[in-house]
């Protein structure tokens, strides 16, 4: 993602004479949400564009020309996503047609990349495998974030990248629930439609900055960081998973999924 926002607000911030304090302080900010906007690692927030807009005197520029403002969709559009994935203290992911990529294995993300259209060279394949993986290490920490997962039956029985791929992804999945380092719940084919059929869906909470949403479809993918946005977001992803299976339920349907792609090996 271009940090040419960040470049210009940190120039206007200087120009003022303001400390990150204390253009934080006059924008109802935190100092480190100021830092990460700078730094090119977070987009703000419209309601803060706009504080920062007055306590700068920029006619509205921090806000007409916010990444991700309006309906434009990002160029890179996980691009910063993926930053605030990295911060995030809570994530709650939504997979519709295949498993999110902070809990795929590297045969199951190269499987899904190696789909990817228009397809990549080998070099670009590795690379975007590598990147995937990256993502992963968030979970290396025992507790930060937290992360819940909720999967639509479909993306267990989609058998990506073939049986023995699938039942090795299944079977990491479940060693991460049974390690308490994740929680899945299932929502099963037999329940028809839900609130959440439409696309993935990814949330995501920070202790400094309000909670984000991100969703995304074919070639396409947005930030969503209106509060009433995501409040309605939030509030899809929790009547999905009301429908959605018991944590003790979902871990029989990993584990009998698993023992069926074992089974076919």
């Amino acid at each position: 993602m271009s940090n040419t926002y960040g470049t210009w607000l940190k120039a206007q911030r200087e120009a003022a004479g303001l400390t990150q304090q204390q253009l934080s302080d006059l924008a109802l900010m935190t100092r480190s949400h100021i830092s990460h906007i700078e730094a090119g690692r977070r987009v703000p927030s419209e309601e803060d564009a706009r504080r920062l807009d007055m306590v700068l005197k920029t006619g509205g520029v921090l806000t007409s020309f916010r990444p991700g403002s309006g309906d434009k969709v990002l160029a890179d559009y996980f691009g910063a996503a993926r930053h605030l994935e990295q911060q995030a203290t809570a994530i709650r992911e939504f997979a519709l047609s295949f498993l999110p990529g902070i809990l795929q294995t590297e045969a199951y993300a190269r499987a899904v990349l190696g789909m990817a259209f228009p397809p990549l060279s080998a070099e670009e394949c590795d690379k975007a495998v590598v990147a995937r993986l990256e993502r992963a290490q968030i979970l290396k920490s025992p507790t930060s974030p937290v992360v819940w997962a909720l999967l639509d039956e479909a993306a267990l029985r989609r058998p990506i990248g073939g049986p023995d791929v699938m039942a090795d992804q299944l079977e990491h999945i479940i060693d991460l629930v049974e390690s308490r380092r994740i929680r899945v719940h299932v929502i099963p084919m037999s329940l028809g439609f839900h609130s959440l059929l439409e696309s993935m869906l990814t949330l995501m909470w920070f202790d400094d900055q309000p909670p984000v949403a991100y969703s995304e479809g074919v070639q396409m993918g947005k930030l969503h960081d209106s509060p009433s946005v995501v409040e309605a977001l939030q509030s899809r992803y929790a009547l999905a998973l009301s429908d959605a299976l018991s944590r003790d339920d979902s871990l029989d349907v990993l584990k009998a999924t698993a023992k069926g792609y074992r089974g076919h090996g």
